[in-house]
């Protein structure tokens, strides 16, 4: 890290730097890996669409900078003047705590991207920013953070706040930003990389994964949510899985409204 004699505005113009490019890295190799795979297990699926894919990456490398910028300011706040409620101690936290933060922080997460998702279905911000993320039809492995820079805002502030709020180990708050990349990525590839048995089991009614979210993608009215169906179902707005990623999975027309 930095001395902590280096000037702030320098010190968090440098921090934030480096801290967008390992987002970008970490979206190209994520998304890159998930674009191999589809290559060969769905080969042709992303046939056509290079001029799509080209602006996913020009959108997503901008949204990189705007998720790294507060992640920075965070990062150098907590490694040289303890800010934040984030801590490297095992100990500092019980041990039946560390696993239950994760579940805080998707859930918070997932309650945030939730709502303001359905803002951004409004029509006026809609036509504003979202429609960015909706040009992709339907996505791929590249458009998880192909956002408008407005809505980019509204999801990269959410973590950095809570580790404001909520005490967190560093090594769960790195499985909150693996499960919010990983997820990201799979349930925008276009097919159903998880198997019928988690998919359609009691489990699977209540995760989202790409049968569930290209649904959104179909018909946008409809499956909001970031990584739980709950406040789909709570509010109503859950109208089951895409029945083309259902029926190319082979997993029945039944399973639709699963």
């Amino acid at each position: 890290m930095l001395p902590a004699e280096t000037p702030v505005p320098l010190a968090l113009l440098i921090v934030s730097c480096a801290v967008t490019v390992i987002v970008a890295l970490r979206y190209l190799l994520t998304s890159g890996v998930f674009a191999m795979i589809t290559a060969r297990v769905r080969p042709g699926l992303y046939a056509g669409r290079g001029e799509q894919i080209g602006r996913e990456l020009r959108w997503s490398l901008l949204s990189a900078a705007i998720y790294g910028v507060p992640a920075g300011i965070v990062l150098w706040g907590w490694r040289h003047h303890d800010w934040t409620l984030i801590t490297a101690d095992w100990a500092a936290l019980p041990w039946w705590y560390h696993p239950f933060s994760v579940l805080i922080y998707l859930f918070v997460q997932d309650t945030c991207f939730y709502w303001s998702h359905r803002w951004m279905h409004r029509p006026k911000w809609f036509r504003i920013a979202h429609a960015v993320h909706h040009q992709s039809r339907p996505p791929t492995a590249w458009t998880a953070m192909s956002f408008h820079p407005i809505e980019a805002v509204t999801g990269a502030v959410v973590v950095p706040v809570l580790v404001f709020l909520v005490p967190i180990h560093i090594s769960m708050l790195g499985i909150v930003l693996t499960v919010a990349t990983v997820m990201g990525v799979t349930n925008h590839m276009g097919w159903e990389m998880f198997p019928r048995w988690i998919v359609h089991s009691p489990l699977g009614h209540w995760l989202i994964t790409a049968s569930h979210h290209e649904r959104h993608h179909e018909d946008y009215q409809c499956n909001f949510g970031l990584y739980f169906r709950l406040w789909d179902r709570w509010c109503g707005t859950d109208k089951g899985l895409s029945r083309r990623i259902v029926a190319e999975a082979g997993h029945g027309e039944q399973a639709v409204l699963s």
